[in-house]
């Protein structure tokens, strides 16, 4: 296929999904599906992607995850010293672990905000395991990480978050939820579990799944509000 009838096959609506699958290298054409019924082009793929906190266990294929994170290190990065590791978990009991840590930590913080009576401890913990049982119900989860010792340390801030926001993309384009958590699934307790070495700085921590549900779109700016052109004055 030319150049020109290759732009004018995907201006006249091939989705990003199913490009993807044809664009691929080693991947196998017949394997990939994108898990919606819904086939989104492009710019639908970034009006739709959500973030999502519930999953059901349906297994994430392999070739789904790397096609997932070869999108991601195609993000640009400094120099091209693309910094990243990605690390993935699909171990239960080591996600069983994450989630128990998580409990603890959060257990851990709220005694130290005062003097809670074994009631509120209770209903504290009680809530951290309805909140960390839905976060923690993907079958996989991807910690994108950068090399402190990388060519160009500096730009690591700016080359890990590209790096996995094409990755949330790639994943809404084969019908998978995603959520950029930080705080929530703290640093030093990822640390912790999955012996991540202190040459590598987390940046977040994502599941990727099939959503129980969709979340509703939630309001967004006027884009009006958010341009400038040429100037301030």
């Amino acid at each position: 296929m030319s150049r020109r009838n290759r732009r004018e096959f995907l201006v006249s609506g091939l989705t990003l999904g199913t490009w993807m699958v044809l664009s691929g290298k080693g991947y196998g054409k017949s394997r990939l599906k994108v898990q919606d019924t819904e086939k989104l082009t492009l710019f639908e793929v970034f009006h739709k992607r959500r973030s999502v906190r519930k999953f059901k266990s349906t297994p994430v294929p392999e070739e789904h995850i790397r096609k997932i994170l070869d999108a991601a290190r195609m993000a640009p990065t400094a120099g091209n010293q693309q910094p990243w590791k990605f690390l993935v978990i699909r171990d239960r009991a080591k996600l069983d672990k994450l989630k128990k840590a998580c409990i603890d930590n959060s257990l851990k913080y709220f005694k130290s905000q005062g003097k809670p009576t074994e009631k509120q401890i209770a209903e504290r913990e009680q809530k951290a395991e309805e909140y960390y049982s839905d976060c923690l119900s993907a079958p996989v989860y991807i910690v994108v990480l950068t090399d402190n010792k990388s060519k160009y340390p500096t730009y690591n801030q700016h080359d890990g978050p590209l790096a996995a926001g094409y990755l949330m993309l790639a994943a809404r384009a084969l019908g998978y939820g995603t959520v950029y958590f930080t705080d929530s699934i703290p640093d030093n307790v990822t640390r912790d579990v999955f012996q991540i070495p202190e040459r590598y700085k987390r940046i977040c921590i994502t599941p990727v799944g099939i959503p129980q549900e969709w979340p509703d779109s939630p309001k967004k700016k006027d884009l009006k509000e958010l341009i400038v052109y040429d100037t301030f004055s």
